[in-house]
Protein backbone atom coordinates (compact mmCIF):
# COMPACT_ATOMS: atom_id res chain seq x y z
CA UNK A 1 0.00 0.00 0.00
CA UNK A 2 2.87 2.36 0.80
CA UNK A 3 4.26 1.70 -2.68
CA UNK A 4 1.00 2.83 -4.32
CA UNK A 5 0.89 5.95 -2.14
CA UNK A 6 4.48 6.73 -3.15
CA UNK A 7 3.60 6.25 -6.83
CA UNK A 8 0.64 8.61 -6.52
CA UNK A 9 2.81 11.20 -4.79
CA UNK A 10 5.48 10.85 -7.48
CA UNK A 11 2.81 11.05 -10.20
CA UNK A 12 1.50 14.28 -8.69
CA UNK A 13 5.00 15.73 -8.57
CA UNK A 14 5.71 14.80 -12.21
CA UNK A 15 2.45 16.20 -13.57
CA UNK A 16 2.88 19.39 -11.53
CA UNK A 17 6.45 19.93 -12.74
CA UNK A 18 5.72 19.28 -16.42
CA UNK A 19 2.12 20.49 -16.77
CA UNK A 20 1.38 22.40 -13.57
CA UNK A 21 -1.50 19.94 -13.19
CA UNK A 22 -2.83 17.44 -10.70
CA UNK A 23 -3.95 13.82 -10.50
CA UNK A 24 -7.24 14.55 -12.28
CA UNK A 25 -5.37 13.50 -15.45
CA UNK A 26 -5.60 9.89 -14.18
CA UNK A 27 -9.38 10.00 -14.39
CA UNK A 28 -9.78 8.35 -11.00
CA UNK A 29 -12.80 10.39 -9.97
CA UNK A 30 -15.68 7.86 -9.84
CA UNK A 31 -18.69 8.45 -12.04
CA UNK A 32 -21.58 6.19 -12.95
CA UNK A 33 -20.25 5.75 -16.49
CA UNK A 34 -16.73 4.90 -15.35
CA UNK A 35 -17.96 2.36 -12.80
CA UNK A 36 -20.19 0.70 -15.40
CA UNK A 37 -17.25 0.58 -17.82
CA UNK A 38 -15.07 -0.99 -15.14
CA UNK A 39 -17.59 -3.76 -14.43
CA UNK A 40 -18.23 -4.49 -18.11
CA UNK A 41 -14.57 -4.65 -19.15
CA UNK A 42 -13.64 -6.65 -16.04
CA UNK A 43 -16.30 -9.28 -16.71
CA UNK A 44 -15.74 -9.46 -20.47
CA UNK A 45 -11.98 -9.81 -20.10
CA UNK A 46 -12.27 -12.36 -17.30
CA UNK A 47 -14.61 -14.50 -19.39
CA UNK A 48 -12.45 -14.33 -22.52
CA UNK A 49 -9.33 -15.17 -20.53
CA UNK A 50 -11.07 -18.20 -19.00
CA UNK A 51 -11.89 -19.61 -22.46
CA UNK A 52 -8.28 -20.75 -22.76
CA UNK A 53 -8.67 -22.99 -19.73
CA UNK A 54 -12.07 -24.21 -20.90
CA UNK A 55 -10.52 -25.16 -24.24
CA UNK A 56 -7.71 -26.96 -22.44
CA UNK A 57 -10.30 -28.94 -20.49
CA UNK A 58 -12.18 -29.86 -23.65
CA UNK A 59 -9.35 -30.60 -26.08
CA UNK A 60 -6.56 -31.35 -23.63
CA UNK A 61 -8.72 -33.43 -21.28
CA UNK A 62 -7.41 -31.49 -18.31
CA UNK A 63 -9.31 -31.83 -15.05
CA UNK A 64 -9.59 -28.98 -12.57
CA UNK A 65 -10.98 -28.81 -9.06
CA UNK A 66 -11.54 -26.24 -6.37
CA UNK A 67 -8.41 -25.73 -4.31
CA UNK A 68 -9.00 -27.71 -1.08
CA UNK A 69 -6.98 -25.09 0.81
CA UNK A 70 -9.20 -22.26 -0.45
CA UNK A 71 -10.29 -19.78 2.21
CA UNK A 72 -11.85 -16.33 2.16
CA UNK A 73 -8.51 -14.96 3.38
CA UNK A 74 -6.70 -16.59 0.45
CA UNK A 75 -9.16 -15.05 -2.01
CA UNK A 76 -8.85 -11.57 -0.47
CA UNK A 77 -5.06 -11.79 -0.41
CA UNK A 78 -4.99 -12.96 -4.05
CA UNK A 79 -7.34 -10.17 -5.11
CA UNK A 80 -5.37 -7.53 -3.22
CA UNK A 81 -2.05 -8.75 -4.63
CA UNK A 82 -3.43 -8.48 -8.17
CA UNK A 83 -4.95 -5.04 -7.53
CA UNK A 84 -1.59 -3.74 -6.26
CA UNK A 85 0.24 -5.27 -9.21
CA UNK A 86 -2.19 -3.77 -11.73
CA UNK A 87 -2.12 -0.33 -10.10
CA UNK A 88 1.69 -0.34 -10.07
CA UNK A 89 1.91 -1.10 -13.79
CA UNK A 90 -0.94 1.21 -14.79
CA UNK A 91 0.42 4.16 -12.84
CA UNK A 92 3.85 3.50 -14.34
CA UNK A 93 2.96 2.95 -17.99
CA UNK A 94 -0.49 4.54 -18.47
CA UNK A 95 -0.50 7.25 -15.84
CA UNK A 96 0.86 10.77 -15.97
CA UNK A 97 3.77 9.77 -18.20
CA UNK A 98 1.42 8.63 -20.96
CA UNK A 99 -0.65 11.78 -20.49
CA UNK A 100 2.45 13.94 -20.92
CA UNK A 101 3.56 11.94 -23.96
CA UNK A 102 0.15 12.38 -25.58
CA UNK A 103 0.37 16.13 -25.01
CA UNK A 104 3.95 16.35 -26.32
CA UNK A 105 4.10 13.92 -29.27
CA UNK A 106 0.49 12.99 -30.01
CA UNK A 107 -1.62 9.94 -29.11
CA UNK A 108 -0.33 7.50 -31.77
CA UNK A 109 3.36 7.89 -30.96
CA UNK A 110 2.61 8.00 -27.25
CA UNK A 111 0.67 4.72 -27.43
CA UNK A 112 3.54 3.06 -29.30
CA UNK A 113 6.15 4.29 -26.81
CA UNK A 114 4.04 3.12 -23.88
CA UNK A 115 3.49 -0.34 -25.36
CA UNK A 116 7.18 -0.80 -26.20
CA UNK A 117 8.17 0.17 -22.66
CA UNK A 118 5.54 -2.21 -21.28
CA UNK A 119 6.90 -5.08 -23.36
CA UNK A 120 10.52 -4.41 -22.40
CA UNK A 121 9.57 -4.17 -18.71
CA UNK A 122 8.15 -7.70 -18.84
CA UNK A 123 11.49 -9.09 -20.03
CA UNK A 124 12.63 -8.51 -16.47
CA UNK A 125 9.40 -8.99 -14.50
CA UNK A 126 8.79 -12.37 -16.18
CA UNK A 127 12.44 -13.43 -16.21
CA UNK A 128 12.80 -13.88 -19.97
CA UNK A 129 15.76 -11.50 -20.42
CA UNK A 130 18.70 -13.35 -21.99
CA UNK A 131 16.49 -15.90 -23.77
CA UNK A 132 15.99 -14.53 -27.32
CA UNK A 133 12.89 -16.60 -28.11
CA UNK A 134 11.42 -15.93 -24.69
CA UNK A 135 12.13 -12.22 -25.05
CA UNK A 136 10.47 -12.15 -28.47
CA UNK A 137 7.33 -13.90 -27.25
CA UNK A 138 7.15 -11.84 -24.07
CA UNK A 139 7.58 -8.58 -25.98
CA UNK A 140 4.97 -9.54 -28.57
CA UNK A 141 2.34 -10.68 -26.07
CA UNK A 142 2.75 -8.02 -23.40
CA UNK A 143 3.55 -5.26 -25.88
CA UNK A 144 0.34 -6.01 -27.77
CA UNK A 145 -1.67 -5.91 -24.57
CA UNK A 146 0.13 -2.66 -23.79
CA UNK A 147 -1.22 -1.22 -27.04
CA UNK A 148 -4.76 -2.03 -25.91
CA UNK A 149 -4.22 -0.56 -22.44
CA UNK A 150 -2.66 2.64 -23.80
CA UNK A 151 -5.43 3.01 -26.39
CA UNK A 152 -8.01 2.66 -23.62
CA UNK A 153 -6.42 5.50 -21.68
CA UNK A 154 -5.93 7.70 -24.75
CA UNK A 155 -9.60 7.25 -25.66
CA UNK A 156 -11.03 7.99 -22.22
CA UNK A 157 -8.24 9.76 -20.29
CA UNK A 158 -9.16 7.54 -17.37
CA UNK A 159 -7.56 4.42 -15.88
CA UNK A 160 -10.88 2.69 -15.16
CA UNK A 161 -11.06 0.70 -18.41
CA UNK A 162 -7.35 -0.10 -18.52
CA UNK A 163 -7.35 -1.28 -14.89
CA UNK A 164 -10.48 -3.37 -15.54
CA UNK A 165 -8.96 -5.16 -18.54
CA UNK A 166 -5.62 -5.62 -16.81
CA UNK A 167 -7.18 -6.92 -13.58
CA UNK A 168 -9.67 -9.13 -15.42
CA UNK A 169 -6.85 -10.86 -17.30
CA UNK A 170 -4.31 -11.12 -14.47
CA UNK A 171 -6.75 -12.22 -11.77
CA UNK A 172 -8.45 -14.81 -13.97
CA UNK A 173 -5.28 -16.34 -15.32
CA UNK A 174 -3.01 -15.88 -12.34
CA UNK A 175 -5.34 -16.57 -9.42
CA UNK A 176 -8.64 -18.10 -10.49
CA UNK A 177 -6.75 -20.68 -12.55
CA UNK A 178 -3.53 -20.64 -10.49
CA UNK A 179 -1.19 -19.79 -13.38
CA UNK A 180 0.51 -16.83 -11.78
CA UNK A 181 3.52 -16.27 -9.56
CA UNK A 182 1.73 -16.30 -6.20
CA UNK A 183 0.92 -20.00 -6.04
CA UNK A 184 -2.36 -21.87 -5.91
CA UNK A 185 -5.56 -19.89 -6.23
CA UNK A 186 -9.19 -20.87 -6.65
CA UNK A 187 -8.94 -23.74 -9.16
CA UNK A 188 -6.06 -26.21 -9.44
CA UNK A 189 -5.42 -29.12 -11.78
CA UNK A 190 -6.54 -32.45 -10.34
CA UNK A 191 -3.41 -34.16 -11.58
CA UNK A 192 -0.66 -33.87 -14.15
CA UNK A 193 -2.00 -32.80 -17.56
CA UNK A 194 -2.60 -35.81 -19.82
CA UNK A 195 -0.70 -36.23 -23.06
CA UNK A 196 -3.02 -35.77 -26.02
CA UNK A 197 -2.49 -35.42 -29.76
CA UNK A 198 -4.20 -32.43 -31.35
CA UNK A 199 -3.93 -30.72 -34.71
CA UNK A 200 -1.91 -27.55 -35.12
CA UNK A 201 -5.17 -25.64 -35.56
CA UNK A 202 -6.50 -26.86 -32.22
CA UNK A 203 -3.18 -26.10 -30.54
CA UNK A 204 -3.17 -22.55 -31.95
CA UNK A 205 -6.82 -22.13 -30.95
CA UNK A 206 -6.12 -23.10 -27.35
CA UNK A 207 -3.00 -20.97 -27.10
CA UNK A 208 -4.01 -17.81 -28.95
CA UNK A 209 -7.81 -17.57 -28.85
CA UNK A 210 -8.07 -16.08 -25.33
CA UNK A 211 -5.66 -13.22 -26.00
CA UNK A 212 -6.75 -12.54 -29.58
CA UNK A 213 -10.42 -12.49 -28.59
CA UNK A 214 -9.65 -10.22 -25.64
CA UNK A 215 -7.72 -7.80 -27.85
CA UNK A 216 -10.42 -7.74 -30.55
CA UNK A 217 -13.49 -7.54 -28.32
CA UNK A 218 -12.06 -4.99 -25.89
CA UNK A 219 -10.68 -2.90 -28.76
CA UNK A 220 -14.09 -2.80 -30.43
CA UNK A 221 -15.76 -1.87 -27.15
CA UNK A 222 -13.25 0.92 -26.55
CA UNK A 223 -13.58 2.18 -30.12
CA UNK A 224 -17.31 2.63 -29.57
CA UNK A 225 -16.63 4.93 -26.65
CA UNK A 226 -16.85 8.65 -27.31
CA UNK A 227 -13.43 10.30 -27.48
CA UNK A 228 -12.84 12.23 -24.28
CA UNK A 229 -10.89 15.45 -24.44
CA UNK A 230 -7.70 15.49 -22.35
CA UNK A 231 -7.96 17.11 -18.96
CA UNK A 232 -6.65 20.64 -19.07
CA UNK A 233 -3.77 20.18 -16.71
CA UNK A 234 -2.80 23.83 -16.60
Amino acid sequence: MLGIIFQLALSWLIIWVFEKGNLDVLGFRPTKGRLIDFIIFLMVTGFLCSTGFLLRMYFGKEEWEVNPALTSSLILNGLWWNIKSVLFEELTFRGVLLYILIRKIGPLKAILVSSVAFGVYHWFSQGSFGNPMGMLMTFFLTGTMGLLFAYGYAKTFSLYITCAIHLGWNFTQGFIFSSGSIGKGIFIQSGPPPEVDVSFFIYALVVFFPMVSTLVVDFLLIRRKKQVAPVNAR
